[in-house]
């Protein structure tokens, strides 16, 4: 059985852009006509997807199998960490969650992981041409190096060859590369086929006298220099530019509160694409003003970011919106928020058994327990103003809400989901604007009110816009990168079948 060449993306640190170079050589590779997997072997992010089976894995990963137009797949991303405090995380573990670890104890017993990263990669190694490798943070953090299996420790395991990226935007990028080569042994710099410069604006000629002499000091060869390509697709997490975002620009505006641990921001990307809708964050009362429609999206720690919603004054601030016929949407942990009550009997959310009052803008409640929901379905909003609107996302969440009041929609198997009362509306579906039914119902819904007429403002279905900005990213890498020198790093050229 033949097995799949293999490149890895590493960066100088988290933000360099290392998730969307991966993409972007996933789709390169594709469009040359090899069958590509992206790989990660551990992933820190709270913005996560559910696979077909039930499985749960970061969304980097994702985006990256739709660069390479194949479905996600759990082995892409073997250990998933979503942090629910500064020094602990939930570890999932092919895409099931083995319990709540301190940094500290996960670091100690990370490297048992190894047989299941091993086992992943090699299952996905045997069944395609290439796998795209995605590196985490910087492998010169050298108070990790001895237990790392992300960056060079899995490189070692693989035997990868690796690019180095490091991103000119935030400035240093020379100081960036050459530090990080220094730092790393000799047997780890031996690994690195090339750099590449990440994010540049401007005119690459002036930049050619710092890249000869970066050259010169590294014995590396720069690749590519990528200039900083406007293209939207999906975030990797809490680096998103767009949770800066403070200010609405289009004709309706929607305010999300920016939670201390939100998740799954990007169930609102879409909204973010409609020529009428204005997507803005935010994290104080004077930011809040007064918007078209308040999201409270979802979150690792629920109980957590209730009370900061109280200590903020943001929920004082919202339940004035609500009273005065402000549209109020939770969803996931929002919706649990908006509920009368969160039970937390045994800490799993918190840490600490506690009960909680919400909001109280449902008629429900929710228990926390120990089993956590993984699925991937269809269902259909049932309620007015957005009745008929047709939803395809995915639940994860551990708490079960109990509902006095009316669903929001009927899932595929004709079970209730949600909750609606008055202008306040709840659900546990994750994705339920990528299908733009509902976005667009939502749109009408707020025009109306606010006497706008929404004719001629028409958005792009969410894939195809999706597909046209990969093939952008692809396109400016592509035309930015020695693909050819990259090819042969792997010991390919371009037309091999491996």
């Amino acid at each position: 059985m033949s097995k799949a060449k293999c490149i890895m993306v590493q960066g100088t640190m988290s933000g360099a852009g290392k998730s969307l170079l991966c993409a972007a050589l996933c789709r390169i590779f594709a469009q040359d006509g090899y069958r590509v997997a992206p790989f990660k072997s551990q992933n820190m992010a709270l913005n996560s997807f559910v696979t077909r089976n039930g499985a749960e894995m970061g969304r980097a990963q994702v985006v990256q199998a739709q660069a390479a137009g194949v479905e996600p797949d759990v082995r892409m991303n073997p250990i998933l960490l979503k942090p629910s405090s500064d020094v602990g995380s939930q570890v999932i573990v092919n895409g099931k969650a083995r319990g709540q670890m301190s940094a500290a104890a996960y670091f100690k017993m990370k490297r048992s992981l190894i047989p299941d990263i091993l086992e992943a990669y090699n299952s996905l190694a045997a069944e395609n041409d290439i796998i795209v490798i995605e590196g985490a943070g910087s492998p010169a953090e050298i108070n990790l190096k001895a237990d790392d299996i992300v960056n060079m420790g899995l490189a070692k395991l693989v035997d990868a060859p690796v690019l180095l990226a490091g991103d000119i935007d935030r400035g240093g990028v020379f100081a960036q590369l050459y530090g990080t080569v220094e730092l790393l042994e000799a047997d780890e710099r031996a690994r690195i086929r090339g750099l590449i410069i990440n994010k540049f604006r401007g005119d690459v000629e002036i930049l050619r006298p710092g890249l000869a002499m970066l050259e010169e000091k590294t014995h590396l060869p720069v690749l590519g220099v990528v200039p900083y390509l406007r293209v939207e697709i999906e975030d990797e997490d809490s680096l998103s530019d767009r949770l800066d975002t403070k200010a609405a620009v289009k004709p309706l505006d929607i305010a999300i509160l920016r939670l201390p641990h939100v998740s799954n921001f990007t169930d609102f990307i879409p909204l973010e694409q409609h020529p009428l809708l204005g997507v803005r964050y935010v994290q104080r009362t004077r930011q809040l003003g007064a918007p078209d429609l308040v999201i409270l999206p979802g979150t690792k720690n629920t109980m957590d970011d209730l009370r900061w919603l109280w200590e903020s004054g943001l929920e004082a601030a919202v339940l004035r919106l609500s009273a005065a016929g402000t549209p109020v949407l939770g969803v996931c942990g929002g919706y649990q928020m908006l509920g009368e009550q969160l039970c937390d009997p045994a800490g799993e959310e918190s840490g600490t058994p506690c009960t909680l009052r919400g909001l109280g803008l449902l008629p429900t409640t929710t228990v926390f327990g120990t089993e956590k929901h993984l699925t991937q379905t269809a269902a259909c909003v049932t309620t007015e103003p957005f009745a008929g609107a047709k939803l395809t996302g995915y639940e994860i969440h551990a708490g079960r809400t109990e509902v006095w009041g009316s669903a929001f929609c009927i899932l595929a198997d004709g079970t209730p989901e949600g909750c609606v009362q008055d202008s306040v509306f709840g659900t546990y579906l994750h994705g339920l604007f990528d299908t733009g039914e509902l976005t667009e119902k939502l749109t009408a819904f707020l025009c109306k009110r606010k006497g706008i007429d929404p004719a001629g403002a028409e958005l792009i279905p969410m894939e195809q816009y999706r597909q046209q900005q990969l093939d952008l990213l692809a396109d400016g890498v592509r035309a930015a990168l020695d693909m050819p020198a990259i090819y042969a790093a792997m010991g390919m050229q371009k037309g091999d079948n491996t």
